[in-house]
């Protein structure tokens, strides 16, 4: 059965996602429509409502932000249309994950973005649980300024000569503060199954030429430590050029395309 997907987003990911779906690159899943708030001269599918979209689809991608996962996640799934979640930030809101996790008929995915390992962190909880989480990001000064920044914090970060702690706290805390560069605490929490039992570390380099994630737990039953460090996405270096080809991973295997790493 061939997926018919409805891309939410035309942005730095929804552009590599609808194109690479559009050329027949993901086995098993069609472009069916895209949803975007600003019109679009150059798609490769129809641009729909939202509404729309959910009559024509069996699979939404957000690929738009957390505030699309807010707004329109339970809806999705309560229609019977499957749903895609790049900006897991917005599961850290406790309430909307339980919902969107208890709704139904349709099913709800994640997908792993600018990290791996977590596979592996979800498969040891199954163990025991994890008892000591750590993520450290590291981005360009510039990709993590806030509006909620005072000046004080603001001329640290532009005044940067070396690494500088922007912000420490759980998954719980930061991925509200930092809604386009901070994902990432998310997934993490996801696959461990606690916002609280993950400690976040945000730190600007201004000589970061790649955005950097180091994962570090540990357990009863084993220390594990993943680091990546990944190129930004010169059309928004909030974000990097990894997580696109994430979503077309996460698309294969929903998708059922053989020869999938699960």
């Amino acid at each position: 059965m061939t997926r018919t997907v409805g891309l939410v987003g035309w942005g730095a990911i929804g552009r590599v996602v609808g194109q690479a779906l559009a050329e027949g690159a993901v086995q098993g899943a069609e472009l069916a429509c895209i949803v975007d708030n600003r019109a679009l001269g150059d798609a490769p599918a129809p641009q729909l409502s939202f509404e729309e979209a959910l009559e024509r689809c069996d699979l939404i991608v957000e690929a738009a932000g957390q505030g699309v996962v807010r707004e329109w996640g339970e809806r999705v799934l309560l229609s019977g249309t499957d749903l895609l979640i790049a900006s897991t930030g917005a599961l850290t809101d406790e309430d909307l994950a339980k919902r969107l996790l208890t709704a139904g008929p349709g099913r709800v995915y994640f997908t792993s973005g600018a990290v791996g390992g977590l596979d592996l962190l979800q498969a040891v909880g199954g163990l025991a649980p994890l008892s000591d989480i750590t993520l450290t990001t590291t981005k360009l000064p510039a990709t993590l300024e806030q509006p909620w920044m005072d000046e004080e914090l603001l001329a640290r970060m532009r005044n940067a000569t070396g690494p500088v702690e922007v912000m420490s706290g759980t998954a719980r805390d930061i991925p509200v503060k930092f809604p386009k560069s901070t994902n990432v605490a998310a997934s993490v929490a996801l696959a461990v199954g606690d916002l609280d039992a993950v400690r976040v570390r945000v730190v600007a380099d201004p000589g970061a030429q790649h955005t950097r994630h180091v994962i570090e737990a540990s357990g009863p039953h084993g220390a594990y430590r993943f680091e990546v460090a990944h190129l930004p996405d010169p059309g928004n270096p909030a974000t990097s050029q990894i997580v696109p080809y994430a979503v077309l991973r996460s698309l294969g295997a929903i998708a059922g395309r053989t020869g999938q790493i699960l």
